[in-house]
């Protein structure tokens, strides 16, 4: 089939696509009229005109509230250092993060400071977000492609995305470390990339994983090449992200970044 039949075939079937859109269900002329009735007013047109040169806003703006917003509140916590999750979907860590560091101020009655390092967290979020999918993938190995769960773990492998629940889990079971201590990267800060390259690898594993489960594989052999998988991507997330530590020297700070006492030796 030439280009020239490609288009005029596929301009058919637009048609035909088109023409059956009058049936039931479809918009109809007696519809098409109810629809556009009084659209064509003054009033319309001088709205038309308005949005159509300038930014809709800009035209939506009241400005009799202009300057009567009162940014008072009965309950304020403690002010904080602005963070930025800049390129990435890590609002929801964000925010568990910053209510941490405010009851930190509030409980020491505001005299010391702590930055909490998010790319931390971020790390054994996607670890876990990786062990979660190639786990489900071997849970539902004997469901065809097509099944709707088996579909949910290749589509979205991975992402940064979460909710409050995720920072509790998290914290609960990784622990906190300053942000002096593991600071953000650019992968961090720019998650695309490098979910896309993990994503990838997810995929291929999830369908190596399929083919042992289809070959009637032991689950020890099953669980220890998942655990190479995971070693892999830990590998990837280092790269990436940078390695957790596991202990680390730390001195508080007071409200002006001035240290209080000598650096002491913790865990996270």
């Amino acid at each position: 089939m030439d280009k020239k039949t490609f288009i005029a075939c596929g301009l058919l079937t637009f048609a035909v696509s088109m023409q059956a859109q009058t049936k039931a269900g479809g918009i109809d002329q007696q519809m098409m009229d109810k629809i556009t009735a009084g659209s064509s007013s003054t009033a319309n047109r001088a709205l038309a005109n308005a949005i159509k040169t300038n930014a809709i806003d800009d035209l939506a703006r009241n400005f009799k509230k202009e300057g009567s917003f009162d940014t008072h509140f009965s309950v304020e916590t403690t002010k904080q250092n602005i963070h930025n999750q800049k390129s990435s979907g890590r609002c929801w860590l964000f925010s568990g993060l910053n209510v941490l560091r405010s009851n930190f101020a509030r409980n020491h009655k505001d005299t010391l400071r702590v930055e909490l390092s998010h790319v931390y967290l971020s790390f054994h979020d996607q670890l876990e977000k990786a062990n979660l999918m190639l786990q489900g993938v071997i849970d539902n190995a004997n469901k065809p492609m097509d099944d709707p769960m088996v579909q949910f773990f290749f589509k979205s492998p991975i992402g940064d995305g979460g909710t409050f629940c995720g920072v509790a889990d998290l914290v609960d079971k990784y622990g906190l470390v300053p942000m002096e201590v593991m600071p953000e990267s650019y992968s961090a800060e720019n998650t695309s990339r490098m979910a896309s390259i993990i994503s990838s690898k997810l995929r291929e594993y999830g369908l190596e994983l399929r083919k042992m489960v289809a070959n009637k594989k032991p689950a020890a052999a099953i669980k220890a090449r998942k655990t190479e998988m995971l070693g892999d991507i830990y590998h990837i997330l280092t790269l990436a992200l940078g390695e957790p530590v596991k202990t680390f020297e730390y001195a508080f700070k007071d409200k002006n970044g001035n240290s209080v006492g000598k650096p002491k030796t913790y865990t996270p």
